[in-house]
């Protein structure tokens, strides 16, 4: 059993900053890729940004000069620095990790969601 938890997320003016955070706890060996996905009202989700277990990160052009992610290895957390935020970013966020089970295969986990909404 995996589990992963969001937070971070709200309602920012448009230029403000937030920070999500996703912790993941349970029966993990070891953690490949974190990552962040956000999907808008009516959109597909798509990829905002990734970060690989030797630190090598992959942006969506939109999130490119803006956004930064980063991961702490000791607490199995992924974070993603938001700045400069757009109407435009308003979505719900999730977490996915890809990683190997205790004593299974290499497996993607996604977390449950964290509501991010850029308004003045």
């Amino acid at each position: 059993q995996v589990q992963l938890v969001e937070s971070g997320g709200g309602l920012v003016q448009p230029g403000g900053s937030l920070r999500l955070s996703c912790a993941a706890s349970g029966s993990i060996r070891s953690i490949y890729a974190m990552g962040w996905y956000r999907q808008a009202p009516g959109k597909q989700r798509e990829l905002v940004a990734v970060i690989t277990s030797g630190d090598i990160t992959n942006y969506a052009d939109s999130a490119k000069g803006r956004f930064t992610i980063s991961r702490d290895n000791a607490k199995n957390t992924v974070y993603l620095q938001m700045n400069s935020l757009k109407p435009g970013d308003t979505a719900v966020y999730y977490c996915k990790i890809n990683y190997r089970e205790n004593w299974g295969g290499r497996r993607d986990y996604w977390g449950q969601g964290t509501q991010v909404t850029v308004s003045s």
